[in-house]
C-alpha cells in the first residue's frame, strides 16, 4: 500500500486545500508525469525534463534486481567482510540510510561511507577495516568529484603499499561516458555500473547508487522497488488522494505562509532519514532567495517553545514508539506524520518525497533539479587550495572561549532566521554528541531552527540552500589543524589541505552572499575544542 499518512494542518488547512483543488483542475499528476516543464518554468530549461528520469526507476530498476542479488551473493561468498563507499551527496547519503536503516545482513559485508576529506576521516575509515577483505565502490555520476577521487587514489595506494591486487576490489556507480568510466576501464575494476543520466543525484536512491550499496549489505532490494512502485502509482492520482502531491502541497505553502523551517524528526530505526531528506528538499528548493529549510536531528521542544515558523514532519516505523507530535498538533502547530510498516517501505517514503520536492518547487516558482550556487563554493575552494584568493581579507578565526565575539555575532541574528552550524572536523558520534549539545543550547539561546552539518559533506546538501536560500540566517564554522596530514597520491596536495580549502570556499561563499558568518579555531586538538566552546555558549545563557 501506499505511505499512510495523518494531517494536521491548522492555519495552513485553507490554503493547502485551494492548492490542492487547483492542481485537481488543471491535471498537476498527468502533467508531472508528462514530463510537461510548464509545471515549473515557462518553457523547458537545462536540468529540467532531461531531469525526471526518477519518475520511471521503481518500475525500470526492477528488472536489475536479479543481477544486483547475484552480485551480491558473489561477494559476500568471496568473504568480504567491508564495503567502502566513496562518494558526496547524493551517492552516499542513501547508501548511508539503507545500512543504518537494515544493517548488514548475516554473512554480508559491513557498509562504510566516507563523504569527508578530512584526514581523520580518512586514517579512520583506514584502520577500520582490512584492506584484503573489503570491496571500495567508486561512486560519482559526473565522474569528476575531486572527493571522490581524492578518495579512490588514496586506498588504490594503499593496495599497492600492501602488495595486493587493486582492480578487483574497486567498483564504479557513475553516468554512461563518464571519465570515471574511462578510469575504471583503464584501471581494470571489477564491475561498471552505468547509472541513468535522466536522474540527479539527490532523487538517485532508487538507481544503481542506492540499490547496488543496499544489495551488498543483503537488504531486500525487490521489497524497496515494490514499494516505492505502489506509491508512484498512488502519485499518478487524484490530487487529494496522492502522497507525493499532498505533501508538496503542505511544505510549499508552508513556506509561503513564514512557515519554512521543516523540522523532521522519526522513530529510532528511520534515525538516519533525515539527513537523506535534507539534502533532497534543501538542494532542490533553496535558491532565488526563497526555499524550504529542512531541520533534522534538533530535540524536540515544549509547544510553547517554538514560533510560527514551524512545520513538522514525522517518520514512524512500526512498532516503534511515536516521536510524540500530538502535543504540537494540539497547540495549533501544523503537523504531517508518516507511518511505515517495514523497513523495506523506505522505497515509497523516498518516492513521496521526491515528488513531493517537485511539487513544493512548482509552488515557490523555482527549478527543483538544478544546484545553481553549488559551483561557486567549488570554484571558490580551488581558488583557495591555488593561493589565488589573496585579494580578500585573511579570515579571522576566534577563539572557542572567547564569548564577547560568540555573543556579538548572535546579536546579529536576524527575526525568523535559523542557525546553521558547520563543522569540518570528523563526523565521530563524539563529535555528533557536543554539536548537538552545541545546537541545544543556540536554539535555547536563541529561540532559532538549528541545522548542523559536517563539513565538507554538508557542500553536496544544504551548501546550496546556504548561498541560495532565505538570506534570514546565522552561520557558525568550525575548524580545527589536522595532524597528521594525509597525501593525496597522483596529487600535489593533501587531504588536510584540501578541506581546509573547502572551508575556506564555503566561508568566502557565504560572505559574498552578503551573509553573516564567524570561524572558530578548534585548534589540533578539535574535540577539547568543541567542548570549551559548547561551555562557552552555555555561559552566555
Amino acid at each position: 500500500m501506499p505511505v499512510e499518512m495523518t494531517i494536521s494542518l491548522g492555519p495552513l488547512a485553507e490554503a493547502v486545500e485551494a492548492r490542492l483543488a487547483g492542481w485537481e483542475s488543471e491535471g498537476m499528476a498527468r502533467r508531472i508525469w508528462a514530463k510537461d516543464p510548464t509545471v515549473w518554468a515557462e518553457t523547458d530549461l537545462p536540468e529540467l525534463t532531461d531531469r525526471l528520469g526518477w519518475l520511471s526507476l521503481p518500475e525500470e530498476m526492477a528488472a536489475a534486481v536479479s543481477d544486483l542479488e547475484g552480485f551480491a551473493g558473489e561477494i559476500a561468498n568471496e568473504g568480504i567482510r567491508f564495503v567502502v563507499l566513496l562518494g558526496m551527496g547524493g551517492s552516499s547519503l542513501a547508501p548511508e540510510v539503507f545500512q543504518s536503516t537494515f544493517g548488514n545482513a548475516a554473512g554480508h559485508p559491513e557498509l562504510i561511507v566516507l563523504d569527508s576529506t578530512h584526514p581523520g576521516a580518512v586514517q579512520a575509515v583506514d584502520a577500520r577495516i582490512e584492506l584484503a577483505d573489503t570491496l571500495f565502490i567508486v561512486a560519482s555520476k559526473s565522474g569528476t568529484t575531486l572527493e571522490t577521487l581524492s578518495f579512490f587514489r588514496y586506498f588504490w595506494n594503499r593496495l599497492v603499499q600492501d602488495g595486493l591486487p587493486q582492480g578487483e576490489h574497486f567498483v564504479a556507480l557513475t553516468d554512461p561516458g563518464s571519465t570515471l568510466e574511462d578510469l575504471a576501464a583503464e584501471r581494470g575494476f571489477r564491475r561498471v555500473f552505468s547509472t541513468p543520466p535522466g536522474v540527479g543525484g539527490r532523487y538517485s536512491a532508487l538507481t544503481y547508487f542506492g540499490l547496488v550499496p543496499a544489495a551488498l549489505i543483503g537488504a531486500d532490494v525487490a521489497a524497496i522497488l515494490s514499494a516505492a512502485a505502489v506509491t508512484a502509482a498512488a502519485c499518478r492520482g487524484s490530487a487529494h488522494d496522492n502522497p507525493g502531491l499532498q505533501l508538496g502541497a503542505v511544505w510549499g505553502e508552508a513556506a509561503l505562509a513564514g512557515r519554512d523551517k521543516l523540522t523532521v524528526v522519526t522513530s529510532p530505526g528511520l534515525a538516519a532519514f533525515p539527513n537523506w531528506l535534507e539534502q533532497l528538499i534543501a538542494e532542490s528548493t533553496g535558491k532565488d532567495g526563497t526555499g524550504i529549510v529542512p531541520v533534522a536531528g534538533e530535540d524536540l521542544a515544549e509547544p510553547d517553545g517554538y514560533g510560527d515558523d514551524r512545520l513538522f514532519l514525522s517518520y514512524q516505523l512500526a512498532g516503534e514508539p511515536a516521536p510524540g507530535l500530538d502535543a504540537l498538533a494540539n497547540a495549533g502547530h501544523p503537523v504531517l506524520s508518516v507511518a511505515l510498516q517495514s523497513p523495506e517501505e523506505l522505497g515509497a517514503a523516498m518516492f513521496a518525497a521526491e515528488v513531493a520536492t517537485a511539487a513544493a518547487g512548482a509552488v515557490l516558482g523555482i527549478h527543483p533539479f538544478n544546484q545553481p550556487d553549488v559551483q561557486v563554493a567549488k570554484e571558490l575552494a580551488r581558488q583557495a587550495m591555488a593561493g589565488e584568493l589573496g585579494g580578500g581579507a585573511p579570515i579571522e578565526a576566534a577563539d572557542p572561549a572567547d564569548a564577547t565575539r560568540l555573543a556579538g555575532w548572535l546579536a546579529a541574528l536576524p527575526e525568523r532566521a535559523y542557525i546553521g552550524i558547520s563543522g569540518y572536523v570528523p563526523m565521530t558520534a563524539g563529535a555528533v554528541e557536543l554539536l548537538q549539545g552545541l545546537r541545544h543550547h543556540l536554539r535555547h539561546l536563541t529561540g532559532a531552527a538549528t541545522t548542523v552539518g559536517f563539513g565538507p559533506r554538508f557542500l553536496h546538501s544544504t551548501g546550496q540552500l546556504h548561498k541560495g536560500g532565505p538570506a534570514a540566517a546565522l552561520f557558525l564554522q568550525l575548524v580545527d589543524e589536522p595532524s597528521p596530514d594525509v597525501a593525496v597520491p597522483e596529487t600535489d596536495f593533501t587531504f588536510g589541505r584540501l578541506v581546509a580549502g573547502q572551508a575556506e570556499g564555503d566561508y568566502r561563499a557565504l560572505e559574498d552572499r552578503g551573509q553573516t558568518v564567524m570561524r572558530v579555531q578548534l585548534g589540533a586538538d578539535w574535540p577539547a575544542g568543541l567542548e570549551t566552546l559548547l561551555d562557552t555558549v552555555s555561559s552566555l545563557a
